[in-house]
């Protein structure tokens, strides 16, 4: 029988150690550099919304019953949109899950017109089925890896951000991915980050 000191200790060489391995390694670029890419996706998180999931009487044509931007979130979504604004950097759609918190945060960016996108929706909570969703934003992904054209700019939630790219953000962070060759890298939008 093997005790419980020794379970622990081998979960943690097992599940532990190879994520801290892997956030270690994962590659940081400049938004400057993520920007000079094709055929990439730059996926950010909505920005601040305080709270976790949404409520229990969710729609999501409804804001009113979603978790929502708070005054900070509003404030750093602008702060996003300058960084791109400072390298004179437009775009002819910005895509945004069709939840509020992602759409607002797309808008204030101010960086093209915004398109929601079923793809990008949450299934955190089951609001939407997982793999419909992933299969919507595959489709696309392959459609945007295919031309060789600037970063296509998302904006979506933490879980489906990490079922594509298997990494963790926090609100308001981006990720460069280049769907050709499944990797991703974090981005820092300005030399203070």
């Amino acid at each position: 029988m093997v005790s419980k000191h020794r379970q622990m200790c081998w979960f943690f060489v097992i599940c532990i150690v190879p994520f801290q391995f892997l956030q270690a390694q994962t590659q940081v670029i400049s938004l400057k550099d993520a920007l000079e890419t094709r055929g990439t996706v730059i996926f950010f998180r909505h920005a601040l919304a305080p709270g976790f999931g949404d409520p229990t009487n969710f729609k999501v044509d409804d804001c009113a019953t979603q978790r929502n931007l708070d005054i900070r979130g509003r404030e750093q979504s602008k702060r996003i949109g300058e960084a791109f604004k400072v390298l004179d950097f437009a775009t002819n759609t910005v895509h945004s899950s069709p939840w509020c918190r992602c759409l607002e945060t797309a808008r204030l960016m101010d960086i093209g017109p915004v398109e929601s996108f079923e793809g990008l929706s949450s299934f955190f909570e089951g609001h939407v089925d997982r793999q419909v969703t992933l299969k919507l934003l595959s489709d696309k992904l392959l459609t945007i890896s295919n031309r060789n054209e600037t970063p296509a700019i998302m904006i979506t939630h933490q879980v489906v951000i990490s079922a594509i790219t298997r990494l963790v953000t926090s609100s308001g962070e981006a990720i460069l991915y280049y769907p050709k060759q499944n990797i991703s890298s974090r981005i820092r939008l300005t030399e203070n980050d």
